[in-house]
C-alpha cells in the first residue's frame, strides 16, 4: 500500500480518536454511579490557589482533556500535510513521521496504563501505520537510488 494512503488512514484514526476523546470528555461531570458522582463533586467543588489563580482539580482535569484533544488534532493535521507532500522533502517527512510515530506509541502506552485499551488501540495502530509508511518511503527512495 502506498505511504500516502497509509498516512491518511492513520490521520483518520487519530481524528476519530480526537472526536471520541472529546465526546467522552464533554460528559465527564455526569456519572450514573453515586460514588463516582461524589468524587466528581469533590473534584469540582473545592478550589485551590495556584500560580495566581484559583482552580479545582476538576478544572485542571478538564483543561488537560481539551489540551489532549488539541494535540490529537494537531497530530492529525501534521500527518495529513506530510501525506500530501511526502516526496517533496523526504528527509523532513521522515523526521516528522518518526516523531509522530514515537509520540503516538508513547500516547498509546499512557492510555494503556491510565485509561483503557480501546483508546490505546487507536494511537498504537496509527503509529504502526506511520512506521510502515515511513519504511515504504525509505524502501522506495533506496530502490530509486535517491536515498535522501
Amino acid at each position: 500500500m502506498k505511504s500516502k494512503i497509509l498516512l491518511r488512514i492513520a490521520a483518520g484514526l487519530i481524528f476519530i480518536h480526537a472526536l471520541g476523546h472529546t465526546m467522552g470528555h464533554i460528559n465527564w461531570k455526569h456519572a450514573a454511579l453515586p460514588a463516582k458522582q461524589e468524587v466528581i463533586d469533590q473534584m469540582t467543588d473545592h478550589k485551590f490557589p495556584f500560580m495566581g489563580t484559583s482552580r479545582s482539580m476538576g478544572e485542571y482535569y478538564e483543561g488537560y482533556g481539551y489540551a489532549s484533544t488539541l494535540a490529537l488534532l494537531f497530530i492529525t493535521v501534521v500527518v495529513l500535510i506530510v501525506s500530501g507532500h511526502i516526496t517533496d522533502n523526504v528527509s523532513l517527512s521522515r523526521k516528522l513521521l518518526i516523531s509522530a510515530a514515537i509520540i503516538l506509541f508513547a500516547w498509546g502506552i499512557d492510555e494503556l496504563i491510565f485509561f483503557f485499551p480501546f483508546a490505546a488501540g487507536f494511537s498504537i495502530i496509527a503509529g504502526v501505520l506511520i512506521v510502515i509508511a515511513t519504511l515504504n518511503l525509505n524502501r522506495k527512495n533506496f530502490i530509486q537510488g535517491t536515498g535522501k
